[in-house]
């Protein structure tokens, strides 16, 4: 990873337990109003392990999450993935070779009310090896909604603080074919601005970058 590669993840955030097997449509999911971070459905213990379908426009991948991995980040990712904080979000930025990164909420609105909302950080206990999965941050103490999908070995960023809690179990070959021709985000790159797309939305992507592909359905499979 070049230091423009690191320099730019680092500043991606600038600016009640259901059953196993519980979907998105059920009660927890139905009550989440995104606009309140602070709202019980959102404050779940994860169990010790699971696993989160995404349906894509590129078809589908599972991530198995380990919850002993990285406690704080299991627990924010599995809240966020029931409620269903994840449909129609865009893969906002992939870097062949490097990573791909997702987890903006298309309504300005809601990505403003997750923008602060910070958990703590976890000891790093695996490495951001192909198909790992971490939190992006943008220093100690900052990670929110945001995650990136490791392409290949990043094990340098284990020495940065970037946790993985999870693994691309199934689909990795859509994972690889998610669109990657934007590339690298503005300023650096022709991809979006993350400055626009947390006070646009989803509607600056729609205009400006139409071949992204984004998330359909992310729910909690058995």
């Amino acid at each position: 990873m070049t230091a423009r590669m690191f320099f730019a993840l680092t500043l991606a955030l600038a600016g009640g337990a259901c059953q196993k097997g519980e979907r998105p449509n059920s009660a927890a999911a139905a009550a989440a109003d995104f606009r309140n971070p602070a709202s019980a459905a959102f404050s779940a213990q994860a169990p010790d392990s699971f696993r989160a379908k995404f349906e894509t426009s590129a078809g589908d991948f599972v991530i198995e999450v380990h919850r002993r991995w990285a406690p704080l980040g299991a627990d924010r990712f599995y809240n966020l993935t029931r409620s269903g904080y994840y449909d129609d979000v865009r893969f906002f930025r992939v870097i062949s070779g490097f990573m791909v990164q997702f987890g903006i909420h298309g309504d300005p609105t809601v990505a403003a009310a997750w923008r602060d909302r910070r958990i703590a950080d976890d000891p790093v206990r695996r490495t951001n090896l192909r198909s790992f999965v971490s939190f992006a941050t943008a220093g100690p103490g900052t990670r929110t909604t945001q995650v990136f999908i490791n392409f290949g070995s990043n094990d340098q960023l284990d020495g940065m603080g970037f946790a993985p809690f999870g693994q691309v179990v199934e689909g990795m070959d859509v994972v690889d074919k998610l669109y990657a021709a934007y590339g690298e985000g503005a300023p650096r790159g022709r991809g979006p601005d993350q400055g626009r797309l947390q006070a646009e939305g989803n509607a600056y992507l729609q205009r400006a970058f139409p071949r992204m592909d984004y998330v359909k359905h992310a729910s909690i499979v058995p």
